[in-house]
């Protein structure tokens, strides 16, 4: 890495000095996604200036998220994060696999239970209906990025889980065997802090952001056909969505359009 606080971003403090010229580093390609930055002392040699000022400048690039920290291993540049649309609703691998990711999934669980007071509520069924579990870890390109629980009604895909879930996908299975094709959704996506359990299975350093997902997704009849929370990692995804005018008035305002969401990737 070489020096490149200039005239320019000496008239910022240090810290931000630094940290703009690692930020340039990694736009331009000469740290790469996954690469351990040079050490603290080596950073303060290349910018002649404090270990003080160049830890200040690691915590900004953690905080949004350019830089990971692993304690007693080093620093790294963190993967580019993906857009995902909150516009369509598409599957998981369907979407990544548009962005040329490799899509594979490790299976926690897969089970038949009995639907409870919330599951009976949220998939529009018969408390104690025979539902279907499928608790997985999705990777891309072999790496952990989302925990996703997916609640199925068993009557309207019975022996679903003789098919695997590991490299099948899900919706396409749905489609496709079942004639049960997702139509639309409705989805809450909200931040929060990661479980224990969470951050260990996503390989994260707590405390660490997850975005957080509870959706309804339901057949263009308006029957649910699956119920799923997931959690994708805060430093792995961006979510986009297109806005149009809704009125042309003084008061006029911005709304999303009527979202079609699905959850995970990410």
């Amino acid at each position: 890495m070489r020096k490149s606080i200039n005239g320019d971003q000496r008239a910022k403090p240090l810290y931000q000095a630094v940290a703009e010229s690692i930020r340039q580093q990694v736009e331009s390609g000469h740290l790469n996604a996954g690469e351990k930055i040079p050490s603290e002392s080596a950073l303060c040699k290349i910018h002649t200036v404090g270990r003080d000022t160049v830890r200040r400048a690691i915590h900004e690039l953690v905080n949004v998220g350019i830089l990971r920290t692993v304690q007693g291993v080093g620093t790294f540049v963190v993967n580019q994060r993906l857009d995902k649309s909150a516009d369509y609703l598409l599957g998981f691998t369907h979407e990544m696999q548009l962005r040329g990711k490799k899509v594979t999934s490790q299976v926690l669980e897969a089970k038949i239970i009995p639907a409870d007071p919330l599951l009976s509520r949220r998939l529009q069924i018969q408390l104690g209906a025979e539902v279907v579990f499928l608790y997985r870890v999705r990777l891309m390109d072999d790496e952990p990025t989302a925990i996703e629980r997916a609640y199925l009604p068993h009557q309207l895909c019975p022996g679903i889980l003789d098919f695997d879930f590991s490299t099948d996908s899900l919706y396409e299975t749905l489609s496709t065997v079942y004639r049960r094709m997702p139509d639309h959704a409705e989805q809450i996506i909200e931040a929060g802090i990661a479980t224990p359990e969470v951050t260990a299975l996503l390989g994260l350093t707590p405390p660490a952001v997850v975005l957080m997902f509870h959706r309804e997704t339901r057949l263009a009849t308006g029957q649910v056909i699956e119920y799923v929370d997931s959690e994708l990692r805060g430093d792995r995804f961006r979510f986009y969505t297109n806005l149009q005018l809704q009125t042309s008035s003084a008061r006029a305002a911005f709304q999303m359009v009527p979202l079609q969401l699905e959850a995970d990737v990410y």
